[in-house]
């Protein structure tokens, strides 16, 4: 499925269709692994991203 049609996506997608480098997107998910702004779910030794609390968080955002 597309990435736009899933509420979940893996970190390099999420980087993909958010146009977030990788040294930014790993800061990202470190800084807020523990906030109220979690988007992530570790599943295994792999985080997904859920797509929409990365999209609000990223709206209430306004520099990265």
């Amino acid at each position: 499925a597309e990435p736009l049609f899933r509420s979940m996506l893996t970190v390099d997608e999420a980087a993909q269709y958010f146009g977030i480098g990788e040294k930014k997107r790993r800061m990202l998910i470190a800084e807020n692994a523990e906030s109220d702004y979690c988007f992530t779910v570790q599943v295994g030794n792999k985080s997904l991203v859920n797509r929409q609390k990365f999209e609000k968080f990223l709206n209430q955002t306004t520099a990265l």
